[in-house]
């Protein structure tokens, strides 16, 4: 569901998202440190899939781009639209378009930016997750059709949302999604099933002491005796360390939520943040007591020993804390914030009204931008808490307002957040990152930190008034902010003040007062009027003085008029209510529109009262009246459109509604737009798309567009043979400008399934690109692709293009198997024209070892690359099961005309290190990422891993292990001094995947201390002649090349010992390296031989590597 009045903005598959939102780490805490080296790809970087609810994948390369598109069984006849915009790819099958649009379905399962961030591709390995929540007299044969659906496990039962978490295996996406959703009478599109309300992804969210204390007035509610007693808080964090002095006894009960294996606090950001609500200060000597210091703990670990946790975990540790008896529940965490109402905000909105339990939650680090308040905390129950540092100035990293999709007031309220020193789990991420000083403590900032302070400051309210449920307490809270020189979407109402709290006895019902959105132009505008509730929690009637100060959208004062209140003094009797008409009169203002707030101060009685109020002046906007006409000239059975800001008027969004009987009305800013349009004529033939769009529509006034499918025209590409047969035809456009970027696309299967059009006037200022793709099948003889495109004044009704022999280039690509058998090889091209954009198709595909004859077309400019896959197999489902894959050499502009040969999945596979790789210090953090099983030919990528070994040490000690293949998906936490490491690491793979370098081991010592800089570090090559089935002739001796590279290579080399074992390893023997090359026998027939080597650069730092099994003799 969509906020209430909010309009379909956003809600669109193309929706437009800010720039840097990627990642929900909206309550994260900003560390003296700077991020670590960004984590790559699955080992060695291969080309894997995402899977999405409809059981369709999608293949994405190193690089995130895009590759290929495999559709479910059953599914091949459904046209896939691909989008991009702000660095935002979706792809989405055509009968999910709707649910998607209407709030039913999360876009993020067809979000690949999203799907394919690490933390999210290890939470989906295996299983889609999922949360489904119902409605109805039909929720439970609902629920039993999605308990039924092939291997689907429920998981835990949600009842706040009625609501369970669900997991299916990859392969049984596609008999979930038809018990989750169900054909619709008379149009291709696809609604929920009966019974069903909504379906989200269990995503993954992250987290987001002495002065901060007195600095909101906590010492005089002690000196009145309030400290917390008999009020219980729960942290929802990432586990609380019961053990440190400062939290010893508190803990009332806790539960891991988690996908962690217990409740140990490994981060120590749920250690910092229960220390800063209820911690005794015991270790300090009281001097970094919390704020409720005999409160009681409810310790849930939501997120795990990575910082992450699932949406439903989080969820279902919010009814565990309401059950275990919270007063006040503590979330320093969230993610990105949508106009939707997600799972976890409509979670606290219902909990918050079904319990009376307050919900304090961070509003996010992410800067001073507008609209940036992360969720859960643009929840409307929600305490949403932003920070301030010692001295009451506002923190840039600290969310601001207004709430994205209605305008309303976020944050709430603030609290400090900057430099905070609390409890620290000792030898925890954060300990590491940042030094306990003083011992035993850690300092750190961010909302996370901020949020807190709130909550142990609701426990002393709590105590002193055990009868108060959320509202009193909120109300209070806000109502006795102190003010600071912010408007209420930077600081809600003001930084909270105890002691201020403990005397409120007025408070206002609402902590904030929105009007809405009022409509451009406004000279017609009628004033609209809010009530404000003041309500007496005393025993003594309080007269108010009343003064509204509002504030336009530039920071200056409202005008004269603009907010009025209906009296200027109001007495709230003892015990009971008075209200206060507070009014928006937006005719007035002039040309100035957007965001204006407002504070209304009640005076009175030796206390005041603070409530925020914000309308949103509408800036000019029109209705723009969009008609579907189908091929037969009737309403079409089908029509979806969006509208996205180019010139960035609307802020970048993008905009939708739902077509009724073929018309569609939505009313946007005045500016520039594409508009992107596709037409479904007759719902019995759902993959015939007519694709209609506009790239700049100026909107300027009330506007009435005509999208008629018979304007439309088919693609029509011919090649220089006979015979073959399309796999997959693509047409794709791109529109820029300074303020944004937008791309979309459609692939289809045949060449009558999709048809183009042109809509509105030409682009003439270079700004408008559109690249045509396709792949084909000619047998035994190979397979041919095309692209072609580039700049254009306007887009194609229709396509029609023949080639020439002479305008392709011939690629006979070599691919090997690694001493296995029945093994097949998949080649996705991948191509790219000047003005950079790929685009992808459907994969080609060729026994192991073998040679595929690929011809790539060289019109246009266009570069190409190779991604290769292993595959050994299929699952259930008939889909691909990966075993490996690598990048076949560089991106190339082909010459036409010409023959060229690859090589790709060859031994000898070992480390690489080439100028993009290697091992880095980033701060207080050391990563390697480089390439552990590149191939023979020095070819990027990998395979899936039995088993991982990472360990690093410090003076000559072990410090840390993990698991990563030196991707970087884990970097070490170290100590800022100098030091000597020595990082060793150790893979393994099946010999079901390739009995070549089934085992590799490297290590590098070298000396480091805190700074951003590459590290030394070598390695040696070894590329025998070997065939490419990983076998080469027993007994025979030859020559092989051992090949230096990193910190050691070239003239930097001092010395290179080199060694072979003839028996995995057990025992090696040294060999003499002669003009970089060592002599060798072949291993006997069966038989393996292993490489090993030992480098010492010029400076003395040391690497060593061992390949076991290089190549075995035949």
């Amino acid at each position: 569901m969509n906020r209430a009045g909010v309009p379909a903005v956003a809600a669109a598959v193309a929706v437009a998202l800010p720039a840097g939102m990627t990642t929900p780490a909206a309550a994260q805490p900003v560390r003296p440190a700077a991020a670590g080296p960004a984590a790559s790809g699955l080992p060695g970087k291969a080309v894997h899939q995402l899977t999405l609810i409809t059981g369709d994948r999608v293949s994405v390369d190193a690089k995130g781009r895009v590759v290929g598109f495999e559709p479910a069984q059953g599914r091949a006849g459904i046209p896939v639209r691909k989008q991009i915009r702000d660095g935002r790819t979706l792809v989405i099958p055509a009968d999910a378009q709707r649910l998607i649009a209407s709030g039913k379905l999360d876009r993020r399962l067809f979000d690949i930016t999203e799907l394919n961030r690490p933390e999210n591709r290890r939470a989906q390995k295996k299983d889609l997750r999922l949360i489904v929540s119902y409605q109805g007299a039909q929720s439970a044969r609902a629920k039993a059709d999605v308990r039924d659906a092939g291997a689907t496990r429920i998981g835990r039962s949600l009842p706040s949302l009625n609501a369970q978490s669900v997991a299916t295996p990859k392969e049984d996406a596609p008999s979930l999604w038809e018990a989750l959703t169900s054909e619709q009478a008379g149009s291709p599109q696809r609604t929920t099933a009966a019974g069903v309300d909504r379906v989200w992804l269990d995503g993954k969210r992250k987290v987001a002491l002495d002065r901060s204390v007195a600095q909101i007035g906590t010492p005089a509610a002690w000196q009145a005796g309030y400290t917390g007693k008999g009020v219980k808080i729960a942290v929802l964090d990432t586990g609380v360390d019961g053990n440190h002095a400062d939290l010893k006894g508190k803990i009332a009960a806790a539960k891991n939520f988690s996908s962690s294996r217990d409740l140990k606090d490994r981060v120590g950001h749920g250690t910092h943040v229960a220390s800063i609500a209820a911690g005794s200060g015991a270790r300090s000597g009281g001097k970094f007591k919390g704020v409720a210091p005999d409160a009681k703990l409810l310790a849930g670990k939501v997120l795990g020993d990575d910082g992450f946790g699932d949406d439903s975990g989080i969820l279902a540790g919010m009814e565990w804390a309401v059950a275990q008896g919270a007063d006040i529940v503590n979330l320093s965490l969230g993610g990105m914030d949508t106009p939707e109402v997600d799972a976890l905000e409509a979670a606290v909105n219902r909990l918050s009204a079904k319990s009376g339990v307050l919900f304090a939650i961070a509003a996010g680090n992410e800067g001073d931008g507008a609209g940036t308040i992360g969720s859960p905390g643009s929840a409307d129950a929600a305490l949403t808490v932003g920070a301030v540092d010692v001295k009451d100035k506002l923190a840039g990293f600290s969310s601001r307002g207004p709430r994205v999709g209605d305008g309303a007031v976020k944050p709430d309220v603030t609290a400090p957040g900057v430099d905070i020193t609390a409890a620290s789990a000792p030898g925890s991420e954060i300990a590491l990152e940042v030094g306990e000083k003083p011992a035993g403590y850690t300092t750190i900032s961010g909302t996370s930190m901020a949020t807190p302070h709130v909550a142990g400051a609701a426990a002393l309210l709590k105590q002193q008034h055990p009868d108060w449920k959320n509202t009193q307490l909120k109300s209070v809270l806000a109502a006795s902010a102190k003010p600071g020189a912010y408007t209420p979407f930077q600081q809600g109402v003001g930084r909270i003040a105890v002691d201020r709290a403990l005397a409120q006895t007025v408070v206002s019902d609402q902590v904030s007062v929105s009007f809405g959105v009022q409509q451009w132009p406004h000279t017609d505008d009628v004033p609209v009027t809010r009530n404000i509730t003041y309500r007496n929690l005393g025993t003594a009637d309080v007269t108010l003085d009343l003064k509204v100060t509002g504030t336009g959208p530039k920071g200056k004062p409202a005008p004269a008029g603009f907010f009025t209140l209906g009296a200027q003094q109001v007495t709230v009797p003892a015990g009971g209510t008075a209200q206060v008409a507070l009014t928006a009169d937006t005719r007035l203002g002039g040309a100035e529109t957007g965001a204006y707030s407002a504070y209304v101060v009640g005076t009175g009685g030796g206390q005041s009262v603070r409530t925020a109020a914000a309308v949103d002046r509408e800036r000019e906007s029109y209705d723009v009246t969009l008609k579907a006409i189908g091929r037969t000239g009737k309403a079409p059975a089908a029509a979806d459109f969006s509208l996205g800001d180019l010139g960035g008027t609307a802020d970048g969004a993008s905009f939708t509604a739902p077509f009724k009987n073929g018309v569609a009305k939505v009313r946007v800013p005045k500016g520039t737009y594409v508009l992107d349009s596709d037409i479904v004529t007759d719902r019995k033939k759902p993959n015939h798309i007519d694709w209609l769009a506009q790239p700049k529509l100026a909107v300027t006034k009330n506007t009435t567009i005509t999208l008629d499918a018979r304007k439309a025209k088919p693609i029509n590409i011919t090649l220089p043979v006979k015979g073959a047969k399309v796999r997959s035809l693509q047409s794709e456009f791109s529109i820029s400008t300074k303020h944004a970027e937008a791309t979309y696309s459609w692939m289809v299967g045949a060449g009558d399934s999709l048809r183009t059009a042109h809509l509105g006037p030409k682009i003439t200022d270079g700004s408008l690109t559109q690249r045509w793709a396709g792949s084909w099948n000619t047998g035994a003889s190979g397979d041919y692709n095309t692209v072609s495109g580039g700049r254009v004044q306007q887009l194609g009704t229709g396509y029609s293009r023949t080639y020439k022999a002479n305008q392709f280039a011939t690629v006979k690509l070599t691919m090997g198997a690694g001493a296995v058998k029945k093994k097949t090889g998949m080649v996705y091209p991948m191509a790219e024209l000047p003005d950079g954009y790929g685009l992808f198709g459907s994969p080609a595909t060729q026994s192991l070892p073998g040679v595929r004859t690929i011809r790539l077309s060289t019109t246009d400019k266009a570069r190409w690359t190779l991604d290769f896959s292993q595959v050994g197999g299929k699952d259930a489902d008939g889909f691909p099961v990966y075993d490996a894959g690598y990048i076949a050499g560089d991106t190339v502009a082909y010459q036409g005309g010409k023959t060229y040969t690859r090589s790709v999945n060859t031994g000898v596979f070992g480390p690489r290190l080439t100028r993009d790789d290697g091992i880095y210090r980033d701060g207080n953090e050391i990563a390697a990422m480089l390439p552990v099983l590149a191939d023979g030919k020095g070819n990027e990528g990998g395979m899936q891993l039995a088993s991982v070994t990472t360990v690093l040490h410090r003076n000559g000690k072990k410090f840390a292990q993990n698991k990563d293949p030196l991707q970087g998906w884990e970097p070490f936490e170290v100590p800022a001094g100098d030091a000597s490491y020595k990082l060793t690491s150790s893979v393994t793979h099946s010999t079901k995947i390739g009995r070549l370098s089934t085992r590799v081991d490297v290590s590098f010592s070298f000396r480091s201390k805190k700074s951003s800089t590459k590290l030394p570090a070598s390695t040696a090559r070894f590329t025998p002649a070997i065939g490419s089935d990983g076998y080469a002739k027993a007994g025979r001796t030859i020559s092989v090349p051992v090949t230096v590279q990193g910190s050691a290579a070239g003239k930097n080399l001092k010395s290179l010992t080199a060694y072979v074992s003839y028996n995995g390893g057990k025992t090696w023997k040294k060999v003499t390296v002669k003009k970089g090359k060592i002599s060798v026998k072949n291993p006997a027939k069966g038989k393996a031989i292993s490489f090993a080597a030992d480098i010492t650069d010029k400076k003395g730092n040391k690497s060593s590597v061992k390949i076991y099994n290089a190549y075995l003799g035949k």
